[in-house]
């Protein structure tokens, strides 16, 4: 939708084919008695002014529904509460008092903040990777600047590597902290998580995470009324089935009808792509669908509408809990809370608050499963989720009017996704930045945007990469 608005808003004449009934996808939502439930990204990351999501707004001259932007928000861990503020100061000062203080620490810290507030600017400015001509070397070297340059060193680092070069990795409270903001934003370990990107994913606190009035719902149905605005035009319910030709000549067919375009931008991830025009892509994504699956990864989520009883009293709306320093995370044991601000109608009748709770997961272990087999699971995954959110909001589903989870067998269902695999890849240094799937896979005319492509996960990453595949369909790259 971001790649189809910035082409729309240019002048191009655009049209978005869309599998299910509403537009959003891992960043979407869906509705049940009265309350509206986002999906997969539960916050809006970078839409202040000049951030990334704010330079969309800015370029398709859109005005979302009000974006409360969060001060802060709390991890919860077995022996402490760490509050990651988004004032620098305050962030700062939470560190030292909530881990360590010494000389090590400090310069751990130091090395965090300098590091994230130039990778913040980069992620603001024109960088692309893969590099993939001498005008990209020219283009990210002239984002990266001078001061900028001894960052490159770092690309093959991890964050494992960072903990133990600065001598904090054996700190186990900041350790497992640093891991748990790793995992919900990489999807990756220590050991794996390239250290660039995982600095980014730990540091969103200061690009500023926020929720639209009505979530992702109220955010997606007031784009879709700006992209119609503007000229752009939506089908829901449509099917790509295949797509053959070449540029000002493509042929999209769906399972509704017929379409023909000059040029085409696949969103869907490379495994749906590479199975939906063969002929188009060739053998060109074959290398990045099998590391696709061999780093695929997937999502639990409870899904909660209760009184606002339930969840009253509490300073933040936004909680990573972090349940056991010994367990291994994901599967409930590192989880993430979403509320719905009081007083938002849009997201819960009044008086009610809209809850999402999320976890990452093998996708694995839900393959083959007979329905009992299954319907035990589910139903296991969602009351360990309950559970783990009860440290924070003790009442939580005392009195659910809405009470669902959704699993990877759910998200196969009502995404098309294979084996339900979301958010892209699980990022490391083999399959990011200059390993990654670039916008242009080598044909005129066809390009690639969506999580499974460079940056990758989240909104910040996915609106990157609508930029770099609209300007590749403007001929701007």
């Amino acid at each position: 939708m971001s790649t189809a608005a910035r082409l729309q808003s240019e002048g191009l004449r655009t049209v978005v084919l869309e599998r299910h009934d509403h537009v959003g996808g891992c960043a979407g939502y869906y509705r049940r008695d009265g309350f509206a439930f986002d999906v997969g990204a539960t916050t809006l990351v970078d839409f202040q002014p000049r951030g990334v999501g704010g330079q969309l707004l800015d370029e398709i001259g859109f005005d979302p529904p009000d974006i409360d932007v969060q001060d802060a928000y709390e991890v919860r861990l077995p022996d402490r509460t760490v509050t990651l503020y988004r004032d620098r100061r305050r962030w700062n000062r939470e560190l030292r008092e909530t881990f360590g203080d010494d000389a090590a620490h400090r310069a751990f810290y130091r090395f965090l903040e300098r590091t994230s507030d130039a990778l913040w600017e980069i992620a603001r400015g024109d960088v692309k990777l893969p590099m993939q001509s001498v005008g990209d070397v020219v283009r990210n070297a002239r984002t990266l600047g001078l001061g900028n340059l001894s960052l490159l060193r770092y690309l093959r680092w991890t964050m494992a590597d960072a903990l133990n070069h600065f001598g904090v990795y054996d700190d186990v409270a900041l350790r497992k902290t640093v891991a748990a903001l790793v995992e919900d934003t990489v999807h990756a370990t220590l050991e794996e998580a390239p250290l660039l990107n995982s600095i980014l994913g730990i540091s969103i606190r200061k690009a500023g995470i926020g929720r639209a009035e009505g979530g992702m719902y109220g955010f997606w149905t007031a784009f879709v009324d700006h992209y119609a605005d503007i000229g752009g035009t939506l089908e829901t319910g449509a099917t790509v089935t295949e797509v053959t030709g070449r540029r000002g000549a493509f042929r999209i067919d769906t399972d509704s009808g017929r379409y023909r375009a000059e040029q085409v931008v696949s969103a869907l991830p490379v495994d749906l792509t590479r199975r939906i025009a063969p002929s188009v892509v060739g053998d060109r994504l074959d290398e990045h669908v099998e590391t696709l699956r061999e780093h695929e990864g997937g999502a639990v989520v409870a899904f909660l509408g209760v009184p606002e009883e339930e969840v009253a009293g509490r300073e933040f709306t936004h909680h990573q809990i972090l349940r056991d320093y010994d367990e291994p995370l994901g599967n409930g044991n590192n989880m993430f809370v979403s509320v719905s601000a009081p007083g938002d109608t849009v997201s819960a009748p009044e008086g009610h608050r809209a809850v999402i709770l999320s976890t990452h997961c093998d996708v694995d272990p839900w393959q083959d499963l007979d329905d009992e087999a299954y319907e035990r699971k589910r139903e296991a995954a969602g009351e360990r989720l309950v559970s783990g959110a009860r440290t924070v909001y003790p009442d939580l589903g005392s009195n659910p009017v809405v009470y669902e989870v959704g699993t990877p067998v759910t998200y196969e269902q009502f995404t098309n996704r294979p084996r339900g695999a979301i958010g892209g890849y699980r990022q490391t240094p083999a399959n990011t930045n200059q390993r990654a799937v670039p916008q242009d896979v080598g044909v005129d005319g066809f390009y690639l945007a969506g999580d499974t492509t460079w940056p990758g996960l989240g909104t910040v990453a996915c609106l990157v990469g609508s930029r770099i595949a609209a300007e590749h369909v403007t001929g701007r790259r």
